[in-house]
């Protein structure tokens, strides 16, 4: 794991805006919304089965397991906030300028917070559930920013991390520039994500 974070720092020293996922991912997210709401409709989750997201009040924390190399994790997890850059930032900070026209950074921070399950030596995959969405819709990733912003933790370079300690991991996602709502997600493997709101002036 720590080669696949050496590559994104060596691959591009612009970070690389994956637009596709705006395209793309919402429609698979809303696809599989549906799906579940559907599934929802017709049957109840039964007392044994936890129900899994839904909004959250600025600075909850979630709880949520996560499937990871020694084995199964439960985290607390909370969106602390999010910094919203200008458009002149945004144009820097990709290799086509034309790709964020009229778009900003947005950077989300999320605390993570190891609460049970066996201790990790070789990064995490915690940080792959969370995503940025503005006025409902997904953000485009900018792939290799996070590590740069200022507090936040690299998921690959944890090389021990034990019940009770936390880290905070960042996504960086190019939204509008006049949306009105930034929304952080974060959710467990195939569940609904936990959502936390950050209106925008």
């Amino acid at each position: 794991m720590p080669y696949h974070t050496t590559a994104l720092r060596l691959a591009a020293p612009v970070a690389v805006l994956a637009l596709a996922l705006t395209a793309c991912g919402g429609g698979d997210d809303d696809a599989g919304a549906d799906a579940k709401s559907s599934a929802t409709t017709e049957a109840s989750p039964s007392p044994s089965q936890a129900a899994s997201g839904g909004d959250m009040a600025k600075g909850e924390s979630a709880t949520g397991k996560v499937e990871e190399d020694p084995g199964v994790v439960t985290y607390g997890v909370v969106a602390q906030k999010v910094e919203v850059g200008t458009e002149a930032e945004a144009a820097k900070a990709v290799a086509d300028a034309a790709d964020a026209a009229d778009r900003v950074l947005a950077t989300a921070y999320l605390e993570y917070t190891h609460k049970s399950g066996p201790a990790l030596t070789e990064g995490s995959e915690v940080h792959d559930g969370a995503t940025v969405f503005a006025d409902g819709r997904r953000g485009g990733v900018l792939i290799g920013a996070s590590e740069d912003a200022p507090g936040c933790e690299d998921p690959y370079d944890v090389e021990s991390w034990k019940q009770g300690e936390s880290h905070v991991f960042c996504e960086t996602y190019v939204i509008p520039a006049d949306a009105t709502s930034v929304e952080v997600h974060w959710s467990e493997d195939d569940s609904e994500p936990y959502v936390w709101k950050f209106p925008q002036k």
